[in-house]
């Protein structure tokens, strides 16, 4: 698969042999990519087993994630992902989506997570 980092503030995933990013400008690659990253490949993921169980191709599946700052504290105060699917047959549509979002990055976004810091202790 491809992420194609698109601008600051969004990517799209496709499919591909291997794995691989690339940038669309001089898009450098950020931490909110690779978090975006992760829903798209744990979305991707689920879909494929899906898809593969109810005998659907992916052909041409193609996902987006993209993201806006906000709040107190700073933050990624919304995502939006887009399933651009040419293939998928207009009746399977609210199907997809359903299982595009049982996806556990999904979950832990749309849910929040405790995260603890500590300070590694320092050998001798």
């Amino acid at each position: 698969m491809k992420i194609i980092l698109e601008d600051e503030a969004r990517i799209r995933l496709t499919a591909g042999d291997g794995f691989a990013f690339e940038a669309e400008g001089d898009t450098g690659l950020s931490p909110f990519h690779l978090l975006a990253a992760s829903l798209a490949t744990c979305t991707w993921s689920v879909l494929h087993s899906w898809s593969h169980n109810a005998g659907l191709a992916m052909d041409g599946l193609a996902i987006t994630v993209e993201w806006e700052f906000g709040g107190e504290p700073m933050r990624v105060s919304e995502v939006r992902m887009a399933l651009d699917w040419p293939g998928l047959p207009p009746a399977r549509e609210e199907a997809a989506r359903r299982v595009a979002a049982q996806c556990t990055v999904h979950h832990t976004l749309e849910h929040g997570s405790h995260v603890e810091t500590r300070v590694a202790e320092r050998r001798a």
